[in-house]
């Protein structure tokens, strides 16, 4: 596992240009950017977990069927930091530092109010997003840092405080048919009230770049959602949205604020303050995106913990949603570096297996519905949802398949009907072996797999004009646990599932967490072919349109 988790990876600044084998649709052109932690030694120091490895970006840029590879850390304040130090001294989740290690503990009390809530990392390795016209890589915390997609430059540094009142937020923002984007943070004791809130960034505004005004300073609160409890929010990585709903799952996995806030004078980590409580509910919180206003019904289900939403839609008066849910928290603590570096196989069958669940809430309760009663009536699901005799409706999923992560859709049919999963498929592990597509309404698969390889999260880019929802291709980054053996960007058929491609890099690549495709300037996907002109524009370095 040393080859994957836990040697520093080496960053490429010029473009390594790829060996293409097989033959890339000519229609593809672009670059598939992605994120991941890439370095997790600075000096004699270690960080404890994977997920607070330093930023490494990374994108295969696709042009004429040829592939080019480059690479380059993020250049975060935390990374700078820690640099110069030649050592830890930015705490991030799983690992907390002390600048100066020769303060006594007295000292350490007096300093330790700058290590509270507000003052996390801006290490963003998670996600990608878009805003605008600007790319952003993102974490958990109120932080994100402006990126140029194409040399892969680091810029300003963004505070979320500045335009809403969030102390984190995720790295699963949803984007509508406009290019605003929605997304969820938790506002800890503001006002002497502990929220999730739901905030917009519109896609544009008045002035936008011509006079350097980012959409960011338009940001709005949406709608905000009252945490049950004051110290105890709720740990989540995503959210869904339908057409006209929020999606918002406040599960029994929560940070313990009070020792979070004193978790620097104690010495221990943040994530030593987040629990699994087994002995709660999950609370599912529908926002109605007409009036911004909370779904008066209550809803809950059993104690679950979910990272990661699928899709949501309506249909017949239901809301459905899927998830990718785990029965505990376990997960998070197979992360650290300790557990996958030893005795690997043993400890990943301690964590729950990861499973795709439908559920379905009736956005109307009959008030003469017997307590107990089924209030879902949808052939298309096993899925129920049962009155209770305060007027809760308690829902029982629908399982649909074990063993899947990091999911994808085509997300045109984002908030709308659709059939296909696109995942990486874990087994009992939690690490990826192999690719699989998912059909919802038939109950099958296919799969993609090799010896030695794990896949990324897997990224569906549809064909331009396509009609069908799997139209198109899926992208992979593969690294290779035989060091023989060169990464490779895989490029499947959707539809089939047949490798079309693949384009195999000199490098040591890392293992990613999430990204995004960015078509070349003058594409648009879904409706027409690149213009002439595109690349030419693309070498002058402008923005891709959104898809």
């Amino acid at each position: 596992m040393e080859i994957i988790f836990g040697r520093n990876k080496k960053e490429h600044l010029e473009p390594v240009r790829a060996r293409v084998t097989g033959k890339i649709p000519a229609w593809l052109q672009g670059t598939l950017l992605r994120n991941g932690p890439g370095m997790h030694t600075v000096g004699e120091t270690r960080y404890n977990h994977w997920f607070d490895g330093l930023a490494l970006l990374h994108s295969f840029t696709i042009r004429d069927g040829e592939v080019y590879y480059r690479s380059k850390y993020l250049r975060s304040d935390t990374y700078t930091a820690n640099i110069e130090a030649n050592r830890i001294v930015v705490s991030e989740f799983g690992t907390m530092a002390y600048p100066d290690p020769c303060k006594n503990i007295f000292s350490k009390a007096f300093s330790y109010l700058s290590h509270t809530i507000p003052d996390f990392t801006d290490n963003c390795l998670i996600n990608i997003m878009r805003c605008g016209e600007d790319f952003y890589a993102t974490t958990e915390t109120n932080y994100i840092r402006k990126i140029n997609p194409q040399t892969l430059e680091t810029l300003e540094k963004v505070d979320y405080r500045k335009y809403v009142a969030v102390n984190l937020a995720t790295s699963h923002p949803h984007y509508d048919a406009a290019g605003n984007v929605l997304n969820v943070g938790t506002s800890i004791v503001d006002k002497g009230k502990t929220k999730y809130v739901i905030f917009k960034i519109p896609a544009t505004v008045p002035g936008g770049r011509k006079e350097g005004r980012s959409p960011l300073k338009d940001a709005e609160v949406f709608c905000s959602i009252a945490a049950r409890s004051l110290l105890s929010p709720s740990y989540y990585h995503s959210f869904g949205v339908t057409e006209n709903y929020v999606v918002f799952l406040e599960q029994p996995f929560k940070l313990d604020i009070l020792k979070m806030a004193t978790a620097y004078i104690r010495g221990v980590s943040w994530a030593s303050c987040l629990a699994f409580h087994g002995e709660d509910k999950t609370h599912i919180h529908i926002i109605d995106r007409r009036t911004r206003k909370p779904v008066l019904t209550k809803y809950h289900t059993d104690p679950m913990v979910v990272f990661h939403h699928v899709n949501a839609y309506e249909e017949d008066g239901c809301l459905l949603f899927d998830v990718i849910a785990y029965e505990d928290g376990s997960l998070y603590q197979l992360f650290y570096l300790a557990n996958l570096n030893k005795d690997f196989k043993e400890n990943s069958r301690l964590t729950s297996v990861p499973t795709l669940k439908r559920f379905v809430l009736p956005l109307h309760v009959d008030k003469n519905a017997e307590v107990g009663s089924n209030l879902i009536n949808l052939s298309s699901t096993t899925a129920r949802a049962l009155k209770e005799k305060d007027g809760q409706v308690y829902c029982q999923p629908e399982l649909l398949y074990e063993g899947l992560e990091l999911p994808r859709i085509n997300y045109a049919h984002n908030g709308k009907p659709y059939r296909y999963v696109f995942a990486a498929g874990v087994q009992w592990s939690p690490i990826p072996t192999k690719i699989i597509k998912y059909d919802i309404l038939t109950k099958s698969s296919l799969k993609w797999g090799e010896e030695h390889c794990w896949p990324a999260e897997p990224l569906f880019v549809p064909t331009p004009g396509a009609k069908d929802e799997d139209d198109g291709i899926i992208l992979s980054a593969i690294v290779s646990t035989d060091p023989q053996k060169s990464p490779f960007l895989l490029v499947l058929d959707a539809r089939t599932f047949t490798e079309l491609a693949r384009a195999s890099v000199d490098v040591e690549m890392h293992l990613d967490i999430h990204g995004l495709f960015i078509p070349d300037a003058g594409w648009d996907l879904g409706k027409q072919a690149p213009s002439r002109e595109a690349p030419a524009r693309a070498a002058a370095g402008q923005a891709a349109p959104r898809t």
